[in-house]
C-alpha cells in the first residue's frame, strides 16, 4: 500500500470499520468519493478528481473484493466514467449468484444456504448492501439505462425485495 500512498497522498485515506467487512483504503476511498459525488461535487473538484484517480488505479487490481468492486462500479457511474463502470459491472456479472429468477452477490467463501421448505433465511446485511450498490451502478447511467440494463436491474431488485422483513424493512439500517 506504500506505493498507493505515494501516488495518491495520505490525505485521501482514513481509518474506520466498514459495514461490508472489507477494511481497506480503497473501499473507504470509494465510500467517501460516492458521498462527495452525491452532494453533488463536480468531478473536476480537486479532492474528487484525486480520489477518482486513486480509484482508477485500484480498479485495475485483480484482487479487489467483490464488495469493493460494487462500490467502485457505483462511484464510476456517479462520475460518468462509463468505461470503468461497465468493466466493473462485467467483472461483477461473473461473480453473480443467479437463483430463482433473481441475481445477487455474496461474500467469497460463504457457505451455501440450505434449502428449507418453510424457512426463508435473509442474507447478511453486507450482501444486501453490496447487491444494492450494483443495482445503483446499473441504474446510474448517462444517458438513461438501456432496456438490457433495466432487465438486469429488475432481477437484482427482485432479490433485494425478497430480503425485506415482514415490516418492509431490512435487517440493517446500513
Amino acid at each position: 500500500k506504500t506505493e498507493d500512498m505515494k501516488l495518491c497522498g495520505p490525505s485521501i485515506y482514513l481509518c474506520v470499520s466498514l459495514q461490508g467487512g472489507v477494511d481497506n483504503e480503497v473501499t473507504l476511498t470509494a465510500y467517501i468519493t460516492i458521498a462527495l459525488l452525491e452532494i453533488p461535487l463536480p468531478v473536476t473538484y480537486s479532492v474528487v478528481r484525486n480520489a477518482l484517480f486513486c480509484l482508477e488505479t485500484a480498479a485495475n487490481q485483480k484482487e479487489n473484493h467483490v464488495y469493493t468492486n460494487a462500490l467502485l462500479a457505483y462511484a464510476f457511474a456517479l462520475a460518468g466514467n462509463r468505461g470503468k463502470r461497465q468493466a466493473l459491472l462485467d467483472s461483477l456479472d461473473k461473480e453473480a449468484v443467479r437463483k430463482d429468477g433473481s441475481v445477487h452477490w455474496q461474500r467469497p467463501g460463504k457457505e451455501p444456504e440450505a434449502d428449507l421448505p418453510f424457512h426463508h433465511s435473509r442474507a447478511p446485511s453486507a450482501e444486501v448492501e453490496m447487491t444494492a450498490y450494483v443495482l445503483l451502478a446499473h441504474l446510474t447511467s448517462q444517458p438513461a439505462p438501456a432496456q438490457e440494463e433495466l432487465s438486469s436491474a429488475s432481477l437484482i431488485a427482485k432479490w433485494i425485495s425478497s430480503q425485506q422483513n415482514p415490516n418492509g424493512g431490512f435487517s440493517s439500517t446500513q
